[in-house]
């Protein structure tokens, strides 16, 4: 054990862990490497999103902001309705102005033209160029978050999930094979699931479009009867951006599949205070445009809790992670759509795997005959370098990619460049007549800047593949990156331990060794 130095007591370690966390993958056990979907089939989508749609529902938003502030602040306000992504409505005490001026300063990001009339003021509400330029932007952002996280709520491994371009968005889903998972997802993913609660114009018979816009109305679908029509009050009382949770369950009376929600401290305000004011009046529940349900109100309702009935447990679960993971800020329309067969996943496993035994066996075959003993040390730290790989991958449940295979082959030619370099600089110091161990010594100090500079530039490389890249460059990216980080580790460390320690042992090491003529 005193022969044992700390290079080698590293590396053994290093093994051992490479060996460990390495078996569990080939088991199918976890913690394992997860393959791609180039490599195991499943579902690759193209989704465009509709930025004027964010647009249209940020007025909305900023609409219901004004009602309820009109209403808490007294400040009494006629004709509130949105139309060509403005909102138009008249203040009906121009005494009131300044209350009005200050309570609209508190939103952000918008302008406000007045024109005075007898006695009124008639304001009109738009948002500035640079709220609108953001709203499209931060539409597409969130919209990779929640697709992302409703994605990961449904219990899929490994989905990827990424920008492309200015308004698409790629989705990647390793293991989706059947038509229903497929048809499940697409509808997860395609749901804005928006919710908005408005008040029911029963006042009025109107089954125009452009006459229930006259009053500020709108008329939405029924989600069960697509042919019966509600006229609704615009701007909605509240929408989904103040749900906390939501969770599938049974209503107590029927026993239909059913979605409780919970609203935030605000939200639960607004509807204590909107259901307060309007007992006996009907109060929709709208779910993308569409009328859930409309019950009577009996009686002020507080807690910030509701209930939304569906047709099966299956579209209430759906439903549920969609409302629970935040509605998508726009709409989301299906561009593209291709399924990877697993056929095509274990063919490129198997023309993969060819290639890198192949590879590693050429290269192994190639230093045991050209560098001899130093060849072979140089192919233990190439075998312990391969395990690292795939262990580490492993801890962090990476996914192994097509390109991420191609990265582990270009690995195991990178991972003995090093040892190239170090064993040309020892044959140089033993062709000058320094003796064996000095010339060991020295080539490892003598190609270290070599190595580092190559090793630090290529890693360079990968970090900026892997930060602008698309899901399959970072595949290739990772494993690369890792390859050169575990290189550095097994070839530089590795090697070097294994030489001190057959010196300390007592073992004769002659310039044959190295692949020399004597």
């Amino acid at each position: 054990m005193k022969k044992l130095n700390y290079r080698l007591v590293i590396f053994i370690l290093a093994t051992l862990f490479g060996i460990a966390f390495t078996i569990p993958s080939f088991l199918g056990k976890n913690p394992k490497v997860n393959l791609g979907l180039d490599l195991q089939g499943g579902m690759y989508l193209v989704l465009g999103v509709k930025q004027e749609d964010a647009i249209k529902n940020k007025i909305k938003t900023i609409a219901s902001t004004i009602k309820y502030i009109s209403e808490k602040k007294e400040l009494f306000i006629d004709n509130l309705k949105v139309k060509n992504n403005k909102i138009e409505f008249e203040l009906i005490d121009n005494g009131d102005e300044k209350a009005m001026d200050k309570e609209l300063a508190t939103i952000k990001g918008i302008n406000i033209k007045k024109i005075p009339k007898n006695g009124s003021i008639e304001y009109i509400v738009s948002l500035k160029p640079e709220e609108i330029e953001k709203t499209k932007e931060d539409a597409i952002k969130l919209a990779v978050q929640t697709i992302r996280s409703r994605l990961d709520a449904y219990g899929l491994a490994e989905p990827s999930v990424t920008r492309q371009g200015k308004d698409k968005i790629v989705v990647e889903l390793p293991g989706i094979k059947t038509q229903k998972e497929k048809e499940s997802i697409k509808k997860l993913i395609s749901s804005a699931a928006h919710l908005e609660l408005y008040l029911v114009d029963d006042e009025r018979k109107i089954t125009s479009p452009k006459e229930a816009a006259k009053y500020g109305d709108i008329l939405l679908p029924d989600k069960n009867n697509p042919n019966k029509m509600w006229l609704l009050k615009t701007p909605p009382v509240l929408d989904g951006s103040m749900i906390t949770n939501a969770t599938v369950g049974f209503t107590q009376k029927t026993n239909q599949p059913a979605i409780f929600f919970t609203l935030n401290s605000q939200g639960a305000k607004i509807f204590g205070d909107v259901t307060g004011k309007n007992v006996g009046k009907r109060l929709a529940i709208v779910v993308d445009n569409k009328v859930y349900s409309a019950p009577v109100i009996q009686e002020r309702i507080g807690g910030g809790s509701g209930q939304i009935t569906v047709g099966s447990p299956e579209e209430a679960h759906i439903l549920a992670i969609a409302l629970r993971s935040g509605s998508l800020p726009a709409p989301v329309v299906l561009l593209e759509q291709r399924s990877v067969g697993a056929s095509l996943g274990a063919d490129s496993i198997r023309n993969s795997m060819i290639a890198l035994i192949s590879g590693f066996v050429i290269v192994v075959l190639f230093m045991a005959w050209y560098y001899r003993l130093a060849g072979i040390i140089a192919d233990i730290a190439l075998i312990t370098n391969l395990f690292l790989i795939i262990s580490i991958m492993a801890l962090f449940g990476a996914t192994l990619t097509l390109p991420g295979m191609a990265g582990i082959v270009l690995t195991v030619g990178m991972a003995v460049d090093a040892n190239v370099i170090i064993n040309e600089r020892i044959r140089e110091l033993i062709r000058e007549g320094v003796p064996i161990r000095k010339a060991i010594e020295g080539g490892y100090k003598n190609a270290m800047s070599a190595i580092l500079d190559a090793n630090i530039t290529t890693l360079i490389a990968a970090i900026a593949l892997f930060a602008y890249g698309t899901g399959t460059i970072k595949g290739f990216a990772i494993t690369m990156a890792i390859g050169i980080l575990a290189s550095m580790l097994t070839a530089i460390l590795g090697t070097h331990g294994i030489w001190q320690f057959l010196l300390d042992m007592g073992k004769k090491i002659t310039p044959k060794d190295f692949g020399m003529k004597v």
